[in-house]
């Protein structure tokens, strides 16, 4: 894929970090619930690279607080360091998971990417954000028992749509396919 191309996913994939949060964040606490810019981050990173999906984690919070104002200034900088982690190992896993089933390599990368993300973002904020005040019951909480529905969303979403973009030829397949000529 041209690095044209790559960018601009990216740039769309920012966009839509940008405006999926706006429908949520009308129901109190629904953006917590149901993740909507960790969506097109993860996107990102399976499609295009971990250099873009990094990028994207990164800019995707700063541009939505910059025009919408959130995540607001207490939530910005862990959000960055999280939507970054899932940027960054969704791409990575993506470029090195080959089983030769397009579900099965997307899921594996998919569901890695989430686990790390969660763990360096839980990390960041018991080190950095949160020193001496996080503990494991509100890392569980926060990471997977609050937010079960958009982990379920993405898993449901997020490998039927990178799927459905390679079979619409918008990106490149994983694998060539068979002929039936030969």
């Amino acid at each position: 894929m041209s690095e044209v191309k790559k960018m601009t996913i990216a740039a769309m994939c920012i966009a839509l970090s940008v405006v999926l949060p706006l429908a949520f964040h009308s129901v109190q606490n629904a953006a917590a619930v149901f993740c909507p810019m960790h969506i097109p981050v993860f996107i990102a990173g399976l499609i295009t690279s971990w250099s873009y999906g990094l990028l994207v984690g990164i800019l995707s919070p700063v541009i939505s607080a910059m025009i919408t104002g959130m995540p607001n200034g207490a939530h910005l900088a862990p959000m960055m360091v999280e939507l970054m982690a899932y940027g960054l190992f969704s791409g990575l896993l993506s470029m090195k998971i080959r089983t030769k089933h397009v579900y099965l390599d997307l899921y594996i990368s998919l569901i890695g990417a989430m686990l790390l993300g969660r763990i360096v973002a839980g990390l960041s904020r018991a080190l950095i954000f949160m020193k001496g005040s996080y503990a494991i019951g509100v890392f569980f909480t926060g990471y997977f028992i609050t937010c079960w529905p958009a982990i379920l969303i993405q898993l449901a979403i997020i490998p039927s749509l990178v799927f459905g973009l390679e079979r619409a030829n918008l990106i490149p397949r994983r694998y060539a396919v068979k002929s039936l000529s030969s």
